[in-house]
């Protein structure tokens, strides 16, 4: 039987092969191309495995980091607004490299006068200024923004270095072999960005009452990474793309005005210094609270103490290990509120910071909001290994820091909100608190590639929100990015491109990717695959510098899954996905073989023989025989409606395809076909379909799981145009 098979197909196979030469004979030599399946694997994009990071997307044996430690002395003036500090700096050379001097990052510089950075965007004249803006843009008159070097120092004596604008150079006194460490001090002052009217990702809000709200970060000078992969990571900070940081130990004191409420990164060292009694019992108390959060500070305690000025000050004192940052906030104008955590047996305080005009939407939200996201991200990465997380008021700010973000959402005057001010605060503290794990431990580098720490943070953040409310509209499912999929492709790029450069940067690094992960969990893998393989990524990591080689080879490492397919299409280019129904085709069971089978029986009648009795379908509606099966079925019922649906693909990603099939009495069925149909044909494909009762309807991607940029084509027979059709229509036009 084997043997007839082989001559039978072999035959036809010959047939083809004919006529396809007698086709080139006709045309003349072909020129040859390059293998460009959707599905060959990504040899060609992904840097070689080595001892550092190896072929399974794990940390090799050989794999090194530095470590850097800061023990800090800063005091912030409020009369000026300046910061003042004495850092001293440990770095420890864990790689196999000498290193002849180090890289220092002074982020401030981007706000300085002689700053590069408005010289390299595109800017027409403003209808409108503020005066200070006016001075500036027109009068040169600079605003006295970036750090002011007082000395740099090693062992008391100058230390030489020089500054590139965002970046400073340490020229070290011998090189610092493998194994050593080096020791050297900076101080240095800087003026505060009132990060209202200047714009920043720190800085303070001015309020009408005369007071500030400190939320300070990106403050000191900071060493850069230096890694396997690339060596010093020394691009510019133009202020978008943001660095990637050493781990180390900080030890920092704080002076401010006495009557301030602080929080920062790091245990508080110092509690009866700064907390009243009341203030630390209240504090004990939240230690116990694991169900609702105990007001340390309550409003109307703040709002007393807003209305004073002291002359005094008082010093914070924080420790925190293995953290890649800093930073602070402080305001006499704070309601502060706490609560603890369950996280898998160990306790973690959720806090929040914020004045009067934060309530009451604050008070009802945000240490809740805090505490959920520490306990759902915990599930899906790995325990939060620090002792708090802090979300922090802040007008028109979103920002994240190691245990402390700040975060917008101010309810109006009279402390009423609308529900889309109560879920942008909701997100905003769900995100930046969720940036604990990505990139705060999980430590990608965000300058290169902005995706790996706010993409996966904002698909995390999807489970986080539907966990705290199941109807809350996340905006990065897979239907929140056909918009700009759909849109002009000359203003989009690759999720795979340098932040500084990409387009669209918000649906670019956030949604898409987000968005692409979804699918993944919930089409392609599912959660259980999906889970395990992103947890093992997750813990991997931590406290490492992982690249994108690393998350692809994981994903597929851990899950016996070959995603090279969906890695390329989503993250390398910015093709689109649209499946849609070409044909549909009803056939029919008979007992009549058709003209063709007739002239194969003639032909092939040894072959046919061995097969012996046969039905057979057909397309002819007339030559229709159900009872054609009746004696084969043992009283079975035989399918009496069968259906040829061949599947199209005008978009050139590939995905699987999710068909939903409606029976004439109304029931469904759903049917899904892994994206490797597409294997062998790239542009279209076939599947029958059988039922002992009539379709009425087929339709593609019911729920609009893979971001589908044209539904029109996705329902048979065709329906009319829907609210949604016309959505993606105006998109596309």
């Amino acid at each position: 039987m084997k043997r007839i098979y082989l001559v039978l197909f072999s035959f036809f196979f010959i047939t083809t092969a004919f006529v396809a030469q007698e086709t080139t004979e006709n045309k003349g030599t072909q020129k040859g191309h390059t293998d460009e399946n959707k599905f060959r694997q990504m040899k060609d994009l992904l840097a070689t495995p080595n001892d550092q990071h190896t072929a399974s997307g794990a940390p090799g044996h050989q794999y090194s980091q530095q470590k850097v430690d800061y023990v800090m002395d800063i005091r912030l003036e409020e009369s000026t607004n300046k910061i003042y500090g004495d850092e001293k700096i440990t770095y420890h050379n864990n790689s196999k490299d000498v290193l002849e001097y180090l890289w220092v990052q002074l982020d401030q510089n981007m706000r300085a006068d002689d700053s590069k950075t408005p010289l390299a965007q595109s800017n027409a004249a403003s209808a409108f200024l503020t005066p200070e803006n006016f001075k500036k843009e027109f009068m040169k008159e600079g605003k006295g923004f970036g750090f002011n070097i007082e000395k740099v120092t090693v062992d008391g004596k100058p230390l030489s270095y020089l500054i590139n604008w965002t970046m400073m150079r340490i020229n070290l006194p011998k090189p610092l072999n493998p194994g050593e460490k080096f020791v050297f001090n900076i101080k240095w002052n800087y003026k505060i960005n009132n990060s209202v009217k200047d714009g920043g990702r720190s800085g303070f809000e001015d309020f009408p009452d005369g007071n500030n709200n400190y939320t300070i970060a990106q403050f000191f000078p900071r060493l850069c990474v230096y890694n396997n992969v690339e060596g010093w990571q020394n691009m510019q900070f133009w202020g978008r793309s943001e660095f990637a940081l050493e781990f180390g130990d900080y030890e920092v004191k704080i002076t401010v005005p006495s009557d301030h409420i602080m929080e920062a990164t790091g245990d508080l060292l110092n509690e009866k210094d700064v907390l009243t009694k009341e203030q630390r019992n209240r504090f004990d108390q939240a230690r116990k609270s694991f169900k609702d959060p105990v007001m340390i500070v309550t409003q109307a305690e703040a709002e007393v103490t807003e209305k004073g000025r002291t002359t005094t000050t008082k010093t914070w004192h924080y420790s925190a290990n293995m953290v890649r940052d800093f930073a602070f906030a402080t305001s006499r104008k704070y309601i502060w509120d706490a609560m603890a955590v369950n996280i898998n047996g160990r306790t973690v305080m959720a806090t929040s910071l914020y004045p009067k005009e934060g309530n009451p939407l604050w008070e009802k939200h945000s240490t809740r909001v805090v505490a959920n996201t520490l306990e759902e991200y915990s599930k899906l990465t790995f325990d939060y290994p620090y002792s708090k997380a802090v979300s922090v008021h802040a007008d028109r700010q979103g920002m994240e820091y190691p245990m402390i973000c700040f975060n917008y959402g101010r309810p109006n005057p009279d402390g009423t909100y609308s529900d889309r001010v109560r879920d942008g605060m909701i997100g905003v503290i769900t995100h930046e608190v969720g940036h604990n794990f990505f990139p705060m431990i999980v430590n990608s580098d965000e300058r290169q590639w902005t995706w790996m720490d706010e993409g996966l943070n904002s698909f995390v953040e999807i489970l986080a929100e539907l966990d705290y409310d199941p109807n809350f509209n996340t905006g990065n499912l897979p239907k929140d990015i056909v918009r700009y999929m759909g849109g002009d492709q000359s203003n989009i790029s690759p999720i795979m491109s340098q932040g500084d450069y990409v387009k669209q940067f918000g649906p670019n690094a956030y949604t898409k990717p987000a968005a692409g992960l979804y699918m993944l969990r919930q089409t392609i893998m599912g959660p259980e695959l999906f889970d395990h393989a992103f947890r093992t990524y997750a813990q991997r990591w931590m406290f490492k510098h992982p690249t994108p080689e690393d998350f692809f080879r994981t994903m597929e490492d851990a899950s016996a899954m070959d995603l090279d397919w969906f890695w390329r299409g989503w993250f390398y280019t910015t093709d689109v996905t649209d499946i849609g129904i070409k044909d549909v085709k009803p056939l029919y069971l008979t007992d009549k073989p058709s003209e063709r089978v007739q002239k194969l029986k003639t032909q092939y009648k040894d072959y046919f023989d061995s097969l012996g009795d046969l039905v057979y379908i057909t397309d002819i509606k007339e030559d229709a025989n159900p009872n054609a099966m009746i004696k084969y079925v043992d009283g079975k019922e035989v399918p009496s409606y069968i259906y040829s649906v061949e599947f199209d693909k005008p978009g050139g990603l590939v995905m699987p395809i999710i068909v939903e099939l409606t029976y004439k009495d109304g029931t469904k069925e759903r049917q899904t076909f892994p994206a490797q149909i597409w294997m062998k044909d790239d542009n279209s494909v076939k599947r029958v379909f059988s039922s002992s009762q009539e379709i009425i309807n087929i339709t593609v991607d019911p729920d609009l799981e893979t971001a589908d940029v044209d539904t029109s084509n996705n329902s048979w027979p065709k329906r009319e145009s829907d609210k949604f059709d016309q959505f993606k229509n105006k998109v596309q036009n």
